[in-house]
Parts: C-alpha cells; sequence; structure tokens
C-alpha cells in the first residue's frame, strides 16, 4: 500500500534509530540500522542542512566496506533530490574528501565510513564549510527529518578524481635528504592505493603490507591502537631493519607508527616528534592535545618553547579549538593528526606519514633516536568500564566532586586527578556506554596505588 509523503517519512524515521546519531557522526550496523528508505530521508536533511549553510556544491566519498556502495546510492538520492549538485569523489580515504572540499571549493561534504570499526558497521562524517559538524548540528539532521523540513529542487551528480591532485599536492612537498626505509600496513583500508602513488614520488624504500582494499578487512582488522593488529607490522619492521613502520586505520584518518626497534609510538609521543620540529621553524607555537596525553608531552613542549593547550577528545572539538587558538598541530592518543603548519588543519593520516618520514629522513637517525632523551614514565592503555548512557556522566560527576576536595583536578573533558608524580584520567564516551580510564606514573608501584585509588573511587561512585 503507497504511503503519503509525511507517513513515509515517518516509516523512515523508524528506521533511523536515535542512537545512531552520535556525537561525532552518524553511525550503526550498515544492514540493520542503516537502511536505504531511511538513509534517502537522511540525504535529503544532509543537504537541506548544508544548502541552508553553505549552498548547493557537496562532495561525497565513500570507504571500501562492502556496504559503502550501497548506502552511497541511496544519500546520493536524497542529496540530490533536495537540490544539491554532488561531486562523487570516489572511494577514497577519508582526508581526500575532507581535501576535495578546499580543492574543488564545495560548501559541504559526506564521508560514508565505518572508520576503524568492525566490518559490519558503517556511518557519515559531515562536513559543513572546512569543518566537520558534531553535537547538536548533528541532532539537527534528525530534527530536520521530524519536522520533514526539506528543501527540494534539480539537484545533479558528477564524478571527479581526487586522487591524483592530491598525490601530487602531498608529495610535492616532500624532498628527502636521505632514503628512509619504511614499512606500511593499510590494513586493507582506504590508504593503500593512494598511499602507494605517493611513496612511488617519494624518496624511500617502502614495504607495503595490505594495501589491496578489502571490506571484509581479512587480514587483521584495521585498528591501529590495537597492538596485536601491528604484530605483523612489527614483525616485517625487524626482519627488514626498517627506520620505522606506519599503520593506517580503516578509513586513514588515524596513524599508528612503529620505532625501529619494534617499538609501539604512540599518538603522544608522535605529538612530541611532531612539535619539536615546529618549533624549530616556529617558537612560541601553539599545540593541542587531548586529556589522554601523556603529561610528558605537555611538559616537553613546554621546554622547547611551545604553548600546549589540554583540551576534549573528539575531532571535531579539536578542529574547533585549533581555529580558535590557531594552533599549528594537534593531536589524539587515538593517532588523529591535525597539522595547520604547512597544511590544512583536517586529520591526514598519509600526511602525517609523510612528516614522520621527513623527520626521520632530516635527523639522519631512525625513529627510536627521536624520543631517547625523554624521562621514563609507566603508563596504562585506555581502560574502558561499561556504564549506562544515562548514568555515565552522572558517576564522573561524583568522582570528580570527591577528588575536588584533595587533589588538584583538570575538568576539561571528565575529570583529570593530579597526584605527586603521575595522574589519573576519568571521562565519559562520547560515543559508547562506558567510561574511558587511563593512568601515568613514574614507577609502576606508583601507578597501581594511583589505579587502586580512582578505581575504587568510580566503583563508589556507580553504586
Amino acid at each position: 500500500m503507497a504511503r503519503s509523503g509525511a507517513a513515509l517519512t515517518l516509516y523512515c524515521l523508524l528506521m533511523l534509530k536515535s542512537t545512531i546519531f552520535r556525537e561525532y557522526d552518524i553511525r550503526g550496523i550498515a544492514d540493520e540500522e542503516l537502511l536505504d528508505p531511511g538513509i534517502i530521508e537522511l540525504g535529503k536533511a544532509i543537504g537541506t542542512y548544508l544548502q541552508r549553510k553553505n549552498g548547493k556544491n557537496v562532495n561525497l566519498g565513500r570507504d571500501c566496506r562492502l556496504s559503502s556502495t550501497r548506502l552511497r546510492n541511496a544519500l546520493m538520492q536524497g542529496l540530490v533530490a533536495s537540490g544539491c549538485h554532488v561531486t562523487d569523489v570516489g572511494v577514497v580515504p577519508t582526508p581526500l574528501l575532507y581535501y576535495s572540499v578546499f580543492h574543488l571549493k564545495a560548501g559541504g561534504a559526506v564521508m560514508i565510513t565505518g572508520s576503524h570499526n568492525p566490518a559490519e558497521y558503517n556511518g557519515f562524517k559531515v562536513v559543513s564549510g572546512a569543518s566537520t559538524i558534531h553535537g547538536d548540528e548533528i541532532r539537527e539532521l534528525r530534527r530536520i527529518i521530524e519536522r520533514s523540513d526539506f528543501t527540494q529542487g534539480q539537484g545533479s551528480q558528477k564524478s571527479v578524481d581526487i586522487v591524483s591532485p592530491y598525490v601530487d599536492e602531498i608529495s610535492a612537498q616532500f624532498q628527502f635528504p636521505r632514503r628512509v626505509k619504511v614499512v606500511a600496513d593499510a590494513g586493507n583500508g582506504t590508504a593503500g592505493p593512494a598511499m602507494h602513488r605517493i611513496f612511488q614520488k617519494l624518496n624511500c624504500e617502502a614495504t607495503e603490507l595490505f594495501f589491496d582494499m578489502d571490506g571484509r578487512f581479512p587480514n587483521h582488522h584495521p585498528d591501529p591502537t590495537v597492538p596485536k593488529n601491528l604484530a605483523q607490522l612489527v614483525e616485517t619492521v625487524r626482519t627488514q631493519q626498517a627506520d620505522l613502520g606506519i599503520a593506517f586505520d580503516g578509513d586513514a584518518d588515524r596513524i599508528g607508527a612503529i620505532d625501529d626497534q619494534g617499538t609501539v609510538v604512540y599518538g603522544d609521543q608522535l605529538m612530541i616528534i611532531y612539535a619539536r620540529e615546529i618549533l624549530t621553524r616556529k617558537p612560541g607555537a601553539t599545540f593541542i592535545g587531548e586529556v589522554k596525553c601523556s603529561q610528558t608531552m605537555y611538559d616537553d613542549i613546554r621546554r622547547c618553547g611551545g604553548n600546549p593547550i589540554m583540551w576534549k577528545t573528539g575531532h571535531s572539538l579539536i578542529k574547533a579549538k585549533m581555529k580558535e587558538t590557531r594552533a599549528e598541530l594537534a593531536g589524539e592518543m587515538s593517532g588523529h593528526m591535525f597539522f595547520a603548519d604547512r597544511y590544512y588543519g583536517f586529520d591526514d593520516a598519509l600526511y602525517a606519514a609523510c612528516r614522520l618520514m621527513e623527520i626521520v629522513a632530516n635527523s639522519g637517525q631512525p625513529l627510536s633516536a627521536q624520543l631517547a632523551n625523554l624521562p621514563r614514565t609507566v603508563a596504562t592503555p585506555e581502560i574502558r568500564v561499561d556504564c549506562a548512557d544515562d548514568r555515565k556522566f552522572e558517576v564522573v560527576r561524583r568522582v570528580s566532586e570527591r577528588f575536588r576536595k584533595t587533589h588538584r583536578t583538570v575538568d576539561v573533558d571528565g575529570v583529570r586527578i593530579l597526584f605527586p608524580h603521575g595522574w589519573g584520567l576519568v571521562r565519559a564516551s562520547n560515543t559508547q556506554p562506558v567510561l574511558v580510564l587511563r593512568f601515568e606514573a613514574s614507577t609502576p608501584e606508583l601507578l597501581a596505588q594511583y589505579q587502586q585509588e580512582v578505581e575504587a573511587a568510580v566503583a563508589h561512585a556507580a553504586t
């Protein structure tokens, strides 16, 4: 039986669960929560939102997940129905979609990607102007659907090759004074084809692992923050006696790194390496790190004459803070690296890889030498504790209240408790029903002590 327009919109809205509209993106299980009728309506809503903000010209890209082409077709139908003139840049890394906004002077863009999530997931990152929307801006898309408040018009679609101009522009920045030996693992995500073309233009000897795109991710999950996903990269770096190893997540906006000894170089350590180089050219420059980053990072940037700022986790929030403070670089533990220095200010793991190779080439030393003089600390990885969405922020508030009476705290995002020789963090995830904890201290014994004290407070606050 045919449905009226209003009834169809209601039907489609019921298919789009409120839980898929998250803090930084729209995401769900593709074949259960992202069905075509709902995605067509979402396309109309995104097209309406972007036209009201920045005009009709919208770029569209997608990753290599098995569901991405279907979602592209449905979203395209909605975008065109809303009156958008859509430029399809094809299957590309997320940073190439961001790059296309600048290169093609578009008013907005949409990336269809599940990022580093399991293969059955997919989602949408929405760019308005030069910034990704987040928070209430994402929820506004759902409200547009609820009101059936769509623009209508004669839209259009065309396809453009964005990879070639991107590869040419990136590779032209780098002239390595010596040949760099690098191993790179693309995890069968979207980084492989574009990074292969960049390697061909650089003074490097590259060993490429899993550079063929395959949305089933048959070799390992494309998340470089998980050590087991780096096992073959570590082994190959050691076997090849390479200067460094690079890993990419599924949509190539996050970088992982391995030094020549096979040791993981985490996001805050990469920030130190990048910041030191930038400060040789731009004394006093501002840098932004998130609340999970090591105190060593903030201290080292300050020691080298920089201005470090601790800020909230989340790529959209970080980008906004960068614009406000005119920071040259921002970074997260997860491997998002945002270069405004010599670049556009968005998170691009391919570009970050080139900058890291450049530092190694110019120094004449392998990656391990870049951090040899850092003070030694011990730290935990991110610890995730299940906590219901309707409880997690209240638990963090109670923990903050408890420690504020006895310790110095930082409450920019959750609560970071400052101990005499380290710190502990408790924050509510913006994307999952969990609390995120992390700890750092000068010795293993102090680390265990701080962790035990904070975890006991969390347990008490959760009862």
